[in-house]
């Protein structure tokens, strides 16, 4: 049997790991998924598609152990996503495993840029958006797509809606799209400014590197991550339902993160976050 999710937030399980500089996996199990690899957690193997945000090396430092142990337990070859100018380097990169592996790491590697569509399920597809970082970095938002009876049509009958549906050909519904989840990758916290699945996703999965005065608010801007101390001005931007924080800085322990958070986050903006504590 596979191991129980860590989380359920919004109305999705999640296993996650995330510590800044050394490994960001989060998965998704219910949807098949997960966004970066990170050293490829054992139950990261189960997902055959994986999103990338960025090729820091914490964030797809598992791809080749991911795709060979796939092979290695008969599991169909994975599909990684991955931003348009990381194709060749990625493609460079399974040569050279293969040649030392002498296998053939089978898999398919789809370039989606910010602003372009990836369906990922039958009613869900998966949208980029850029992500400010040091490197080139892109989030990624979840939509959820589904048909919706349009305005004019409410109070009348099944017997009616189906009258109209059929017998007249009448388009009664309407497709609207619903963010049930936004993973930010690393960032500078403008993201949350410029980026609206970031504000409305049910489930928002966030970076927040560092947290005290060892670090300065200018110096986690230099290195494209979010301070903590830059989210309490922006508390009124957050409509998410749940706030996953992550990547918390190595030097941080569990209870001092839990401490930071509730000394600097606004009661009611605390209430809906939980750290992702190593």
């Amino acid at each position: 049997m596979p191991p129980a999710p860590d989380l359920h937030l919004a109305g999705l399980a999640l296993v996650a790991r995330s510590v800044g500089g050394i490994e960001t996996c989060i998965e998704l199990p219910e949807l098949r998924l997960c966004f970066d690899l990170g050293r490829c957690p054992k139950t990261a193997v189960a997902r055959p598609l994986v999103l990338f945000t960025h090729c820091h090396m914490d964030h797809p430092g598992g791809v080749a152990y991911h795709c060979a142990t796939r092979a290695l337990m008969g599991m169909a070859p994975p599909v990684y996503a991955v931003p348009p100018h990381a194709v060749e380097p990625l493609a460079a990169l399974f040569e050279a495993w293969r040649r030392l592996d002498e296998t053939t790491l089978r898999h398919t590697v789809v370039p989606v840029a910010p602003g372009e569509d990836f369906t990922v399920g039958r009613d869900l597809v998966a949208r980029p958006f850029r992500s400010p970082h040091s490197i080139r970095c892109q989030g990624y938002g979840l939509w959820r797509r589904k048909a919706k009876l349009r305005p004019e049509y409410h109070g009348l009958s099944p017997r009616e809606l189906e009258d109209l549906r059929v017998r007249q050909g009448v388009e009664i519904t309407t497709r609207v799209e619903e963010p049930i989840f936004a993973f930010t990758g690393d960032t500078r916290i403008d993201v949350v400014e410029r980026e609206e699945v970031v504000r409305r996703a049910k489930l928002l999965v966030m970076e927040c590197t560092f947290l005290d005065d060892r670090v300065s608010v200018e110096e986690a801007r230099s290195t494209g991550h979010v301070h903590i101390d830059e989210i309490p001005e922006r508390a009124h931007l957050f409509e998410n339902e749940a706030i996953l924080l992550t990547h918390f800085s190595a030097r941080y322990s569990r209870a001092e993160i839990v401490a930071l958070l509730d000394k600097k986050l606004p009661p009611e903006l605390r209430a809906r976050v939980t750290p992702l504590l190593p």
